[in-house]
């Protein structure tokens, strides 16, 4: 009974010291055996804790907990099909067993058997409303597969229940932000940061949540990034240590890169082309650090650019840093900014002498320790926005070059000069298809009255809510079409059927852009005052299009209007789509991977000469204080 007490309250040194002793006088007891692995469980002490489980098994072959958490071990070792038969036949033994659904579940997600999971895990909640685990487990899995309203549905009892369960409150604002219901959203993370003022990675989705906000001004989004700063890495500045790295500024550099997106990622056809060429300076050393556990074919192509790779999902932050600092790393480079699987926590520690935001994030982390972001002059234009940044900029001949799919469709005709109507599209994520933008939409198509309008990768349970929206702006049904997310080149196919894409405010577009250009569509977008406003405009500006970038939202529709009754020229853009990327520095991977190269040594320069980080542009030779 102690050593279940000392269990129960996460003393488990204690829990196995009480569990051995009445093993030794009971050693004939099956629920001490279970009881004992479970402790070695949660200690990682796996093999240890096999033996017991299977001691507890040998005693009584019918235990359910013992087969149950066997099981739970078993999965964590990768033997799936071993474990699913221990689940199963527990559940034979007790049908009403909770957990057991549970970890079946987990089980037959890691199988990707996602429709039996969710069964049970369904089942798992109905037994035991109260196990937060297997409710939001369940709603992770129905909102990754897209079935918004239904996860939403069992989060609203959960809460009604539970109304200031910080988990809850967080993953709830989640599902409403992917809605693009913003305002509700950020309720939901300022109600979970009231119960865990805390908590990083809810500060991180409150933030990339604001982003979205077409009501808030630049300087209101500016100090909700300077507060995280101030919160999360003030603390932890009196404890930065001194950085031992050798100051040669000719020598071969050590650079860290760290995400959570080394996979079948967005951030993948950024990043690909450049680190083809980044592998092969000998100048450079180049460190991944994943913070992610998914791996799959992306993740393998990807390691082969790395001279090292360290799998760090497991590390906590202040490990992560202790790693990157043994491992000498002169610069270290962060992918996410406030996006999944950061590691920000880490950055705030400062293990390395130079870190540097680059990709993955349009704006600023807001920590003293980053030292520097990348840019280009068009995205960030000099003197005018480096007020938004508490890095210094560096700018590079264009922010990010692009890999397009390699398997995509040859371009066809423009459609409007078949179907003697304009047809305008999105493939936008949902989040960003706030009431404001679909207003904005909504003056075009009513001043065009026979247009329509495309929209991919729309789950089946939000179309209803932004038919609605369409409605309100007095557009029909029948002239929208949606499509679900499909496999890449049925996607890509779709833009067969547009002439236009429309981009989304205050936060545009990103690879769909790149995307529907290489498919010979451009995007007419709204370029606003911060920088995820302006991530499309500069994609849009190296391509020579920018008659199809405007400042207001007047701009917007005169410019829509005027490509609309102007098919022959917009027949020849398409044309040209493909060769104007690869004219342009967006195209040219060498180029963009020279002056990266270029960039971090004036970097890593002045830091050998003990100057501060300073706006940097190799392209001019500038570098000033």
């Amino acid at each position: 009974m102690l050593g279940a007490v000392y269990q129960a309250q996460s003393r488990l040194d204690d829990s196995l010291a009480a569990t051995q002793k009445a093993i030794r006088l009971q050693p004939g007891d099956a629920a001490l055996h279970n009881n004992l692995g479970t402790s070695l469980l949660a200690l990682d002490r796996l093999d240890e804790a096999e033996v017991c489980l299977r001691t507890a098994l040998s005693i009584a072959p019918d235990y359910a907990k013992a087969l149950n958490n066997l099981a739970g071990l078993l999965k964590l070792n990768k033997q799936l099909a071993e474990a699913e038969r221990l689940c199963r036949r527990a559940l034979e033994i007790e049908p009403g067993y909770a957990k057991a659904h549970f970890n079946l579940a987990k089980i037959l997600e890691a199988k990707g058997e996602i429709p039996a999971a969710i069964a049970n895990l369904r089942r798992a909640v109905d037994l035991n409303p109260d196990d937060m685990d297997s409710l939001i487990c369940l709603c992770e899995l129905l909102k990754q597969h897209d079935a918004l309203s239904v996860a939403q549905s069992f989060y609203r009892k959960a809460l009604d229940r539970n109304p200031t369960n910080p988990s809850l409150n967080n993953n709830y604002g989640s599902i409403l932000k992917d809605e693009g219901k913003l305002a509700e959203a950020q309720l939901c993370f300022r109600k979970a940061l009231e119960s865990r003022p805390d908590w990083a990675f809810t500060h991180s989705n409150l933030l990339f949540c604001l982003s979205h906000d077409v009501m808030l001004d630049p300087s209101a989004l500016f100090a909700e990034h300077l507060a995280f700063g101030e919160l999360f890495e003030a603390p932890l500045r009196p404890s930065w240590k001194p950085h031992r790295n050798t100051k040669d500024p000719t020598r071969q550099l050590q650079i860290g890169i760290v995400s959570g997106d080394f996979c079948n990622h967005a951030i993948a056809s950024f990043l690909e082309p450049v680190l083809r060429y980044l592998r092969d300076y000998n100048s450079l050393s180049l460190h991944a650090y994943y913070t992610h556990t998914a791996k799959d074919d992306v993740t393998e192509r990807i390691r082969t650019y790395f001279a090292n790779w360290h799998d760090v999902a497991y590390l906590n932050e202040s490990e992560l840093a202790d790693h990157i600092r043994t491992d000498g790393i002169d610069i270290l480079l962060d992918l996410s900014g406030h996006t999944a699987h950061n590691r920000l926590l880490t950055f705030a520690r400062k293990p390395a002498p130079i870190q540097a935001s680059w990709m993955g994030y349009p704006g600023t982390t807001g920590l003293q320790a980053m030292d520097y972001h990348f840019c280009d002059h068009f995205w960030i234009p000099p003197g005018k926005m480096d007020w938004q940044f508490t890095e210094k900029s560096a700018f590079l001949p264009v922010s990010a070059i692009f890999q397009p799919d390699q398997q995509a469709p040859d371009i066809h005709a423009l459609p409007a000069q078949k179907n003697g109507y304009i047809t305008f599209g999105s493939f936008n994520r949902t989040s960003k298809l706030n009431t404001s933008v679909i207003a904005l939409w909504s003056i075009l198509l009513r001043s065009i009255p026979n247009a329509r309008m495309v929209l991919g990768s729309i789950p089946l349970d939000r179309q209803d809510a932004l038919i609605a929206s369409f409605s309100q702006e007095g557009i029909l049904r029948d002239r929208l079409v949606f499509y679900p997310r499909l496999p890449m080149q049925d996607y890509l196919g779709l833009h067969h059927q547009v002439d236009i894409c429309l981009d989304t405010f205050p936060y545009s577009g990103g690879t769909t852009i790149h995307h529907a250009a290489w498919m010979g569509v451009p995007t007419l977008t709204l370029a606003g005052d911060t920088p995820a406003s302006r991530a499309g405009a500069s994609e849009i500006h190296f391509w020579g299009l920018d008659e199809f970038i405007a400042t207001s939202i007047e701009e917007f529709i005169s410019k829509g209007l005027f490509w609309a009754a102007n098919l022959n020229s917009l027949a020849e853009i398409r044309a040209s789509m493909r060769a104007r990327l690869a004219a342009s520095p967006i195209g040219q991977p060498q180029l963009y991977a020279d002056s990266i190269e270029a960039t971090l040594r004036t970097m890593w320069q002045r830091w050998c000469n003990d100057l501060p980080p300073a706006l940097i542009d190799v392209e001019t030779g500038n570098s000033t204080g």
